[in-house]
């Protein structure tokens, strides 16, 4: 006799109490990151939508579960953006959220069905399911799908993240191998593979705990892979290869606070470099907008900076965002000033944040500037990346970089293998000052450094300005959003190439051709199963 249905399940039978369960799920991972920053809480945040979506009835209904549950995630990473962009932000969480629909459906084929008794007893046995032969239904009983799904469901959930990290997209802001940027042995593996190498451990941590709350025949598969994960940190701990010191710089942030006008900016920015002096500190670096004028235009300007230069025995890399004679439209560009002026050596930032330096397809979606804070104008993009010499600190080379280009891996790699000793950002989040986008900011820098080898300084007018050594390990203090001042590093310098900077997205490949051959498989299983149930 069977049982009637529990509250939970008549619960998650209507369709709108399904939906806010998928948006609060997909929610939850948003705790990983700054502000709260509960890294441990990566491991397990994606099983209430795990068991969510495998329980849909329908594969329409695991996909608008992954979709709403990826709206979900989205609007809880960015909630800080609702001041600023409205009720548009639910419209940009709904289109990035539909990313997720692919994979609740892949999620439901591999872990999919309500857990009942009758199921995990099925399970169980070897006994063959109505259009199935033997060699299927061995392979179902051994727990094989699950197996599978301990890979493919992580490589499912890195193409969301690869899709949506295309910058038109908005970036890859809100990576899930991000969450992980202090905890030191993720910081290892990430010099390995990259940010993505931590996202796919991730999942699949949380695919193999769903699989041990819900099916009895997935506990083999699920320890097995929970060990592999286990031994894959270990491993990266103890034999990767490490960077090999060769030396120290010193640089300088200079972070003048909310100060209001620009002028004051630039008087406060002036009084702390001065403060610099005759402390040994080479390079000095301003954050992001520090400067409304092009010193390259304006003589006057380019004296007052060449000026502390030579007070401070240092190189200034400022940032102006202005118009530039030699390229029209205004640009973020930046600067390096030595005690002559600049030096000639200036990098324009090349990836615009979406509706906060451009609007895409403006006139269709140009409507968003009635709605909210987006950009009245388009930002011109640069054409490519600078690796700069700093000749008061011997000719070293610094890559910048300018906002949230830190949050793309592929940015700081490239800097590395062109030859770049530091990895300098120039950010601004003022807009956001009070909400978590600083902290999540500045944490970026940690994985970029790791990744590369490369110490990193994350430069800010308000906060937070933070310095990373080349393990992601932080140098000195922390700048936060309450402080005006100006902050000495001695950053360690190293030699040779990471693993993750020599090979490069291997763990995203790695993912595709996983995907490749599963969806070529099934193909073959779905051609030869035709004529066996033709003749049957």
């Amino acid at each position: 006799m069977d049982r009637p249905p529990g509250r939970r399940a008549q619960w998650l039978g209507s369709p709108w109490a399904r939906g806010v369960a998928a948006v609060l799920a997909g929610a939850v991972p948003a705790l990983t990151f700054p502000a709260p920053s509960w890294w441990w809480l990566a491991y397990v945040a994606l099983v209430p939508w795990l068991l969510l979506v495998r329980s849909a009835p329908t594969c329409r209904r695991a996909a608008l579960d992954g979709w709403l549950g990826g709206t979900g995630f989205i609007l809880a990473v960015h909630q800080w953006l609702l001041p600023n962009l409205h009720v548009f932000i639910l419209v940009l969480a709904l289109l990035l959220g539909a990313l997720w629909a692919p994979w609740g459906v892949l999620v439901r084929a591999l872990l999919g069905g309500a857990p009942t008794a009758s199921t995990a007893v099925r399970e169980g046995s070897p006994r063959t399911k109505p259009g199935e032969d033997a060699g299927e239904g061995r392979w179902r009983a051994t727990g094989g799908r699950y197996a599978a799904a301990l890979v493919l469901v992580p490589s499912g959930w890195l193409m969301v993240e690869l899709v949506r990290s295309w910058e038109y997209l908005g970036g890859p802001w809100g990576l899930l191998g991000a969450s992980q940027w202090q905890l030191p042995p993720a910081l290892r593996l990430a010099s390995v593979g990259g940010v993505w190498l931590l996202s796919l451990l991730i999942v699949a941590v949380n695919t193999a705990v769903a699989e041990l709350i819900t099916r009895p025949a997935a506990r083999l598969p699920a320890v097995a892979g929970l060990l592999v994960c286990a031994l894959a940190g270990t491993a990266a701990w103890f034999w990767a290869p490490l960077p090999r010191t060769t030396g120290t710089v010193r640089v300088a942030v200079v972070q003048p606070g909310p100060t209001g006008t620009p002028s004051a900016r630039l008087a406060r920015s002036e009084v702390l470099t001065r403060s610099l002096a005759g402390r040994g500190v080479r390079l000095i670096v301003w954050g992001e907008s520090s400067l409304y004028k092009d010193p390259a235009d304006h003589p006057a300007l380019a004296a007052r900076l060449a000026a502390l230069s030579r007070q401070t025995g240092a190189e200034l890399l400022v940032n102006a965002d202005s118009a530039h004679a030699e390229q029209p439209g205004i640009s973020k560009s930046a600067v390096l000033i030595g005690p002559d002026g600049p030096t000639g050596d200036r990098y324009a930032k090349m990836r615009l944040v979406p509706f906060g330096e451009y609007i895409p397809f403006r006139s269709v979606l140009g409507w968003a500037t009635r709605v909210g804070k987006a950009a009245t104008s388009d930002r011109v993009r640069g054409t490519g990346q600078v690796v700069m010499p700093v000749a008061a600190a011997g000719g070293l080379r610094i890559g910048p970089l300018v906002c949230f280009e830190t949050a793309f891996p592929d940015m700081s790699r490239h800097l590395a293998r062109d030859g770049a000793r530091v990895l300098v950002a120039q950010s601004s989040t003022s807009t956001f000052q009070d909400s978590w986008a600083p902290a999540q900011h500045a944490s970026l820098a940690a994985l970029r450094a790791a990744e590369t080898w490369r110490p990193m300084v994350h430069a800010t007018l308000t906060g937070i300005s933070a310095v990373y050594g080349p393990r992601g390990e932080q140098i000195g203090e922390r700048l936060g959003t309450d402080r005006s001042a100006a902050a000495v590093y001695d950053l360690p310098l190293t030699e040779g190439t990471s693993p993750y900077t020599r090979f490069g997205d291997w763990a995203v490949y790695g993912a595709m051709a996983a995907l490749a051959l599963a969806g070529g498989y099934a193909g073959l299983r779905a051609v030869s199963g035709r004529p066996a149930r033709a003749r049957r």
